[in-house]
């Protein structure tokens, strides 16, 4: 059955006039003036065909059928609200489930989330690494991923790095990546030293697998081309499956890693790691925030993509 109802700020601006019992003080909690208080209250009289008020000279007093309503009309609005509150506490009761690159989640994404975790304390945010969000893989949306049981009010959403082309989704450029050597410092003064390009030649060269098995990244036979160096067996050294091993190894000194700028940036700026030379390859996948269309429109969602975005902006040049 349906009903034809008053105007929602007609309601509202009855239930403040009534119990406040002054128009002004009505007008003051609701923003607005006096003189709209007395617009909504007539339009709502003359929609009712009833007097709610008697306006006397220096007071206002419910008529008996403005007392009958207000109880309604009060228990009504406070069901609005506890609907508006109900849907946010759905929201936020749920998961956000974000899926990200391994190396990306060690080296980016975990250090910054202590911001994140103070601006949105009741969030339940759970992160998964997974090598499926690197281009090269079928899967590219949150949809492709079934890390665990998902429930209704829970939201999953993708860092994926890759070329950015994923249709049927929201999709955010967050920075590129372009490649860069990175070392311990003692490398620089070790014996042999490194000081020019050519002093690559002599150096234990790391190699990431997971880079050169999903074609995200280039290899050292690039680098040493841009750095005019020939001669050099490319290939040689000890080669990890997983980028993070890479990473260690080169903070321990082991040798000279080919790393992702972005993700080596805060060891760059600690002073753990140095870059010995400004030689950078070019890379054609970048990272990028990938929602499904669906959830895109959820306050949790909209709070990760907001602070996610604000992050990266400092990435680019």
């Amino acid at each position: 059955m349906s009903y034809r109802l008053p105007p929602l700020n007609a309601l509202r601006a009855f239930e403040a006039a009534a119990r406040h019992l002054s128009f002004k003080n009505a007008a003051h909690e609701l923003s607005v003036t006096p003189t709209a208080i007395s617009h909504q209250i007539k339009l709502l009289e003359d929609f009712l065909g009833l007097q709610l008020f008697h306006r006397l000279t220096r007071a206002l007093e419910l008529t008996p059928q403005g007392e009958a309503m207000l109880p309604k009309v009060r228990e009504g609005l406070e069901c609005f609200v506890a609907a508006v509150v109900s849907a946010h506490e759905r929201v936020s009761s749920g998961r956000l489930i974000v899926v990200v690159p391994p190396s990306f989640a060690t080296r980016w994404l975990v250090p910054r989330l202590r911001r994140f975790a103070l601006s949105e304390p009741s969030l339940s945010l759970h992160v998964i690494r997974s090598i499926k969000t690197i281009d090269g893989d079928q899967a590219v949306g949150a949809d492709s991923f079934e890390p665990e049981d998902l429930r209704q009010e829970d939201a999953m959403v993708v860092i994926r790095f890759g070329a950015g082309v994923y249709p049927g989704f929201q999709v955010d450029r967050m920075f590129g990546s372009d490649y860069i050597a990175v070392c311990s410092p003692k490398l620089l003064e070790a014996d042999p030293p490194l000081r020019v390009p050519d002093d690559m030649r002599h150096q234990v060269l790391l190699h990431d697998q997971v880079s050169a098995s999903e074609r995200s990244g280039p290899g050292w036979e690039e680098w040493f081309r841009l750095a005019g160096v020939s001669g050099v067996d490319s290939n040689a050294g000890p080669h990890f499956s997983d980028s993070g091993l890479a990473y260690v190894a080169a903070l321990d000194g082991l040798g000279v890693a080919l790393a992702s700028k972005p993700l080596v940036a805060t060891a760059i700026a600690q002073g753990r790691l140095v870059v010995p030379f400004d030689i950078a390859v070019g890379q054609k996948y970048a990272y990028y925030l990938v929602i499904p269309e669906a959830i895109a429109a959820r306050s949790a969602v909209q709070a990760f993509r907001k602070w996610l975005l604000e992050e990266a902006k400092a990435e680019e040049p």
